[in-house]
C-alpha cells in the first residue's frame, strides 16, 4: 500500500511526522498481515533535496519527499503528451 500526501506549498519536517502518523494508521488498521509495510510519499511543489535527506534519516518507516510541477510549468513537448484538464473530467 502506499500513502500519498499532497502540500501545495514548499517541503515542511512537520509534513513528515504527519505521514507518520498515517503510516501507523494504515499499518494497524488497514494492511493486511502479509503484506508489507505501507510506503508514504510526501509531494511537495518545493523541497530542497539536501535538507530532507538529512532530516529523513531518523525516520525508520519506508518513506520519501519527491516534487511536482503544474502542467502550465511542464516543457512543451511533455504537455503535448499529456490529456488536457477536460479530456480528464470527461474520464471521471
Amino acid at each position: 500500500m502506499v500513502c500519498v500526501e499532497l502540500k501545495t506549498g514548499k517541503f515542511k519536517p512537520g509534513y513528515l511526522g504527519q505521514l507518520m502518523a498515517y503510516l501507523r494508521i494504515l499499518d494497524d488498521h488497514v494492511k493486511k498481515p502479509h503484506e508489507n509495510p505501507t510506503i508514504g510519499i510526501v509531494l511537495c511543489k518545493e523541497a530542497n533535496k539536501e535538507y530532507v535527506e538529512y532530516i529523513i534519516q531518523d525516520y525508520d518507516k519506508p518513506m520519501g519527499v519527491a516534487t511536482y510541477t503544474n502542467s502550465s510549468d511542464m516543457p512543451e513537448r511533455l504537455r503535448m503528451a499529456l490529456p488536457d484538464i477536460e479530456e480528464l473530467k470527461k474520464l471521471l
